[in-house]
């Protein structure tokens, strides 16, 4: 693990999560989960993102109770996660599948979880109540699930998770089976309501937007290791390695020598900046997001740029605020992607245009040469 993690306790926020040296291995001869070593402090909002197999949903499951590690520790508040049963635990969870009874009502639903923790029956109707008025759904107490938007019963969802105000929220994909645009407004409720209750939650997703959206932290996982702990804009400002740089964001990929100045690209000197120290000819990559390539006409006004290239557009896609081109850069034999925020009285490049590039060095991100 590696890169700007802010998993370190404070006086103030107690650490609430800790995984040490957590493996997972499921006989299969490829470990599910490999040397997971984090920390997340009480209160925050920690996103696990991966590709599929990456080993994020095991993780959870592990945090959650419902798989024990085959070595290693996870402490929640201090105490073994293995030490308590799953259903006794202080822990809430909303799945992918919802998994909320269709035969009983919302109220009925979220009231549940405190029949069966033996809550006080006179005090049940009003800590329901206030819940559904949490998630906005005060008015659809005496519905039944399936009179419900696909978006209406993932708050039902929430609020019976929160309802017995667990320590821990663990949230897995709960919002992949949504259209983008209800997805979307999904992200933003659930970073209301962690803020408004400062419940610790672990949520795990392969939607990058969704983590940048939500979290506090991030950690990337691939191939069941922690690539990377950070914050959002940590994450994607300072990729620990080239697949964080690949996973989040757009980014093009440039293969050559380090040098003094950057990296050497079929002999071409392109500015750049080392994440790690490598010495001057040894092989490397580079990463360069697709908002920090510039675009202009042949001639145009890329005087602020450290490197320019001459380039032709093999493609655009118009994405409604921006246009995301396609550029062929003969000098380094390669193709970079670049986003452009195209005004509407500004004519995009046509395919097969010949149009100039550049970068800052800043931008350039050189990495030591290993697969992606």
């Amino acid at each position: 693990m590696s890169g700007g993690s802010s998993a370190e306790s404070t006086a103030g926020n107690p650490v609430a999560v800790v995984a040490q040296g957590v493996d997972m291995d499921f006989g299969t001869g490829a470990m599910a989960v490999k040397n997971a070593a984090f920390s997340l402090e009480r209160g925050r909002f920690l996103t696990i993102l991966g590709p599929s197999g990456s080993g994020k949903t095991t993780l959870l499951r592990m945090i959650a109770g419902f798989q024990t590690p085959t070595r290693g520790t996870i402490l929640i508040g201090g105490r073994p996660a293995d030490a308590v049963a799953p259903h006794r635990r202080s822990v809430g969870m909303v799945f992918q599948k919802l998994a909320l009874f269709p035969h009983m009502t919302v109220e009925e639903n979220v009231a549940f979880p405190l029949k069966m923790r033996r809550f006080n029956p006179r005090e049940i109707p009003e800590r329901v109540a206030h819940y559904l008025d949490l998630v906005r759904l005060a008015g659809f107490s005496k519905r039944r699930i399936n009179a419900l938007s696909g978006g209406q019963q993932q708050r039902v969802a929430i609020a019976r998770a929160l309802v017995f105000e667990p320590e821990l929220l663990l949230l897995d994909e709960p919002l992949a089976a949504l259209d983008r645009k209800l997805r979307e407004e999904m992200q933003l409720e659930f970073r209301r309501i962690q803020k408004e209750l400062g419940v610790t939650t672990i949520n795990v997703t392969h939607d990058q937007r969704e983590a940048l959206v939500v979290s506090d932290e991030i950690i990337v996982m691939d191939q069941g290791e922690i690539q990377q702990q950070a914050s959002p804009v940590g994450m994607y400002r300072r990729p620990a390695n080239p697949f964080v740089a690949h996973f989040i964001g757009v980014s093009s990929f440039l293969t050559g020598r380090r040098t003094g100045t950057g990296l050497t690209v079929n002999g071409t000197e392109c500015a750049g900046q080392a994440v790690d120290d490598i010495a001057p000819g040894l092989a490397a990559q580079g990463a360069i997001r697709a908002e920090q390539v510039r675009i202009a006409a042949p001639g145009g006004d890329l005087s602020g740029c450290d490197t320019v290239l001459e380039g032709q557009v093999s493609d655009s896609i118009f994405e409604g605020e921006r246009l995301l081109y396609f550029v062929r850069l003969p000098a380094l034999e390669t193709t970079v992607q670049i986003y452009h925020h195209d005004p509407a009285e500004q004519a995009p490049y046509a395919r097969g245009a010949t149009v100039s590039v550049g970068w800052n060095a800043r931008d350039l991100l050189i990495f030591p040469a290993k697969d992606r």
